[in-house]
């Protein structure tokens, strides 16, 4: 499963990554809004690159940002696997792109809480980080459905419809466990 959902993650958040630029750059192309050069200082200062005053080498923007993007991919893609799937799973996908981005942003000490943000801004950026974990948890719940069914979640909750006690979980050998 993990092999699966490492490769399926790894196109389903890139998948996710381009659909959210395509939109950024749509909504820069009508609010005027600049790029942000924010991914290449993280990438610049967990890898030890040299920094840049100003604006930022686009090929390093663009490793982060769409680096960042794949391989968070690989995590909705195990969500997918293991059942969580759907647009409440793409929600939840959500809080944890944007808490990743927060974590990197403030401990390199590039970017600064959310609540200190202009409104408008903050808003933008969840719009667009939403816009990912949606596209990435559609593609990667198809890539999951066509390869492995059901998620062992899925197959336990089929067993006996809605939240009751008394079922008890699936047999060792139909989950991903040992």
């Amino acid at each position: 499963m993990f092999k699966r959902a490492l490769w399926q993650g790894l196109i389903a958040g890139t998948a996710g990554g381009v659909v959210m630029t395509l939109g950024e750059k749509l909504e820069q192309a009508v609010t005027g809004r600049p790029d942000s050069h924010v991914p290449a200082r993280v990438l610049q200062r967990l890898s030890d690159l040299p920094e840049h005053p100003g604006k930022q080498p686009l090929p390093v923007n663009w490793a982060m940002h769409f680096g960042q993007a794949a391989a968070l991919g690989v995590l909705r893609s195990v969500m997918a696997h293991a059942g969580l799937r759907g647009p409440l799973a793409s929600a939840k996908f959500t809080v944890v792109r944007l808490t990743n981005d927060q974590i990197l942003e403030n401990a390199t000490g590039v970017g600064a809480p959310p609540p200190t943000w202009p409104r408008r801004e903050l808003a933008v950026d969840v719009l667009h980080k939403t816009v990912y974990a949606f596209v990435t948890g559609v593609v990667a719940d198809a890539l999951a459905r066509r390869s492995s069914g059901l998620g062992p979640g899925q197959r336990h909750a089929a067993l006996r419809p809605g939240r009751r006690p008394g079922v008890g979980p699936l047999p060792r050998g139909e989950a991903y466990g040992r």
